[in-house]
């Protein structure tokens, strides 16, 4: 998890940062979602698919990534339960904040047990009030 979101980040981050076919450099959104599958024991499937928000103004047209293995997708809105918790979040500390909120939540709550996102909001060089999320996103009634 941690090797694969820093080696996805990275691509995005080119890709905002101008490797685009505009060469268009359109700063970086927050947060960085990272969608993981949860298995019934808790690990995390070795499948993740990293995005982040494309900044409005380009939204109806965006820049085509030069890169292969980015694509663009278009995400409906939804509605999430979150926990927020602080530090240099790795895998463990999201799989364990998302242990908490299906606690919290418990058996009954209307949300998909099939996948959990992963949200980080700051850069990595800042130290301190550093804010990540857990998010388990709400069944459709």
């Amino acid at each position: 998890f941690d090797e694969a979101a820093g080696e996805g980040v990275g691509r995005l981050l080119r890709y905002v940062g101008g490797t685009n076919d505009r060469g268009v450099g359109m700063g970086m959104t927050a947060p960085v979602s990272i969608t993981t599958f949860p298995r019934d024991d808790g690990s995390l499937a070795r499948r993740f698919v990293i995005g982040l928000r494309i900044p409005s103004c380009y939204q109806d047209n965006p820049p085509v990534p030069t890169d292969s293995s980015l694509r663009i997708e278009d995400r409906p809105g939804m509605t999430v339960y979150a926990l927020q918790f602080g530090g240099y979040a790795k895998e463990l500390d999201f799989r364990t904040q998302a242990a908490r909120l299906c606690s919290a939540l418990g058996d009954s709550a209307p949300y998909q047990r099939g996948l959990c996102l992963c949200c980080g909001y700051d850069p990595p060089m800042k130290p301190y009030g550093r804010r990540n999320e857990v998010w388990l996103l709400q069944e459709e009634p």
